[in-house]
């Protein structure tokens, strides 16, 4: 009886139209499978749940007793990512819905106590003291970043992605993407809290982006697809934005790869930090010209009058995919990342993916495969070095380091969410989607998403609850500024 029961809640997993309907299942499946009691013990080797326990009695104690002197200092040193260890992976493959509720109970302490600190009129601690506080903290925590692979139409499942992660308020402020990935991001970018529900309607957006020039085309180096015909469903999509304009209007910090296609030159991170009056859309557009398929492009810029003229005349770029796929290392540098979540859609990695199940059988099973995965990567690397290094005939020396660049890469991240795919996917990858089939791709995110809201939130809850009390701070301090002015100005008349 028990085991009928279990198999209609997976299916019921399996085919859930939306997170409601899947956690409802998957909290049931925790209940017939006995994950409920492992979830309110404490204990467990898995991390240190002593020195969370502490920290949590001592928040609710500071926190109660209006203690601020004391809960400053607990907040400002006392907030470490991944304390105790409970960020574990093993943690969130118990159960299908959260994990130990000791760590669950010290988040949402945490995040109650820096809402209360944010928003408590403390004496001798004006708003623009406490926002730098809150900076300070933030930038010692961390934040999350979301980062969208390539995958050319298939790359539509990082709208199901960005939707889970919008929907439970987990979206990251910072989002990368390479290929259809940065397209994704622009999209993103350039759209308000607001603006996200009709940004996730397919039939919101221009979706003609390919439109075949031929096999003689490629041969004269203007690629197999007509690249007029993208750039304008980039620009009628994304808009006439540049990377600071973008942020001035979200506040969300759109990151593109870019590789190069001179020598001497290094793979690109386009942002508002690095470029900020660049377009958006050109650099999407770069990102997304993979070799073969789109020329190489020059990138376009706004200069002080506004008006659109190439930036680097001389240099043009191409897929970032090829040689940056993951930007992970540069966005730590410039972000303070310190969680990656990785929506992988490319169809030569998907398929190499390590998929860690909680079944010990089932990876003693897939053991054999992932050898021999291990093993055709570490050979092909080698070869493919040796190629680009050695080889006399220029395409082939050229083609080698691109695959040795695409091998060479890491695919994944802290949190990696990726399809199933079939061979429907691969026939549709190079072709213009209708809006059904993004709204089936898109469905499919959602719920590659949905296992991994609980691991998400635990990594990321304390950094979003940071950001949202900087930004309320800001304009706290921005109000005050304001009326301070008003005062002084009033005053001068009749001084």
């Amino acid at each position: 009886m028990v085991d009928s029961r279990i198999r209609k809640y997976r299916k019921m997993l399996a085919q859930a139209p939306n997170y409601e309907v899947w956690k409802a299942a998957a909290l049931e499946l925790d209940y017939l499978e006995g994950n409920v009691e492992w979830k309110e013990c404490f204990s467990s080797d898995l991390y240190h749940y002593e020195l969370i326990y502490d920290r949590l009695n001592s928040l609710r104690q500071y926190h109660q007793q209006s203690d601020f002197d004391r809960l400053k200092r607990a907040l400002r040193e006392g907030l470490h990512h991944d304390l105790g260890n409970m960020g574990n992976p093993l943690l969130y493959r118990q159960s299908h819905v959260g994990t130990k509720h000791l760590i669950e109970e010290y988040i949402n302490q945490v995040c109650e106590s820096l809402e209360f600190f944010c928003n408590k009129s403390i004496p001798g601690f004006p708003a623009f003291e406490k926002l730098q506080f809150f900076r300070d903290t933030l930038n010692s925590f961390g934040r999350p970043t979301l980062l969208l692979s390539g995958g050319a139409t298939l790359g539509m499942f990082h709208l199901g992605v960005i939707k889970a992660l919008w929907e439970k308020g987990l979206l990251p402020q910072v989002i990368a993407g390479s290929s259809v990935g940065a397209i994704i991001a622009g999209l993103l970018g350039v759209h308000t809290d607001a603006e996200i529900p009709g940004m996730l309607v397919p039939e919101n957006h221009s979706l003609k982006a390919w439109k075949w020039k031929g096999v003689f085309s490629a041969i004269r180096g203007d690629g197999l697809m007509d690249q007029e015909q993208l750039k304008s469903c980039l620009r009628e999509n994304i808009g006439e934005y540049t990377f600071e304009e973008a942020y001035q209007r979200t506040g969300r910090s759109i990151n593109v790869s870019v590789s190069p296609t001179q020598g001497h030159q290094k793979a690109r991170l386009l942002s508002g930090y690095t470029s900020p009056y660049l377009l958006v859309w050109s650099a999407a557009l770069a990102s997304a010209a993979v070799p073969g398929v789109f020329p190489p492009v020059t990138l376009m810029k706004k200069d002080l009058h506004g008006t659109v003229l190439p930036y680097m005349a001389r240099q043009q770029f191409v897929d970032g995919s090829v040689v940056s796929d993951l930007p992970i290392e540069r966005l730590m540098h410039l972000y303070d990342v310190n969680f990656t979540i990785v929506s992988q859609t490319n169809p030569h990695v998907v398929p190499f993916l390590n998929r860690r199940g909680t079944d010990e059988k089932l990876r003693l099973r897939q053991l054999p495969m992932h050898m021999l995965k291990a093993e055709m990567q570490f050979h092909g690397q080698g070869l493919f070095d040796y190629l680009r290094k050695r080889a006399r005939p220029e395409l082939i020396r050229q083609t080698s380091g691109h695959l040795y660049a695409i091998m060479a890469q890491r695919y994944f991240g802290d949190v990696t969410i990726a399809p199933h795919y079939t061979l429907s996917h691969y026939r549709r990858m190079i072709s213009n989607p209708d809006p059904e089939f993004i709204r089936r791709l898109m469905l499919e995110g959602e719920r590659a998403t949905w296992p991994k809201i609980s691991m998400i939130r635990s990594h990321a809850r304390i950094s979003k609850t940071l950001e949202r009390c900087v930004a309320s701070l800001k304009g706290q301090v921005a109000r005050q500024e304001r009326e301070l002015h008003l005062v002084q100005g009033g005053r001068q008349p009749s001084a």
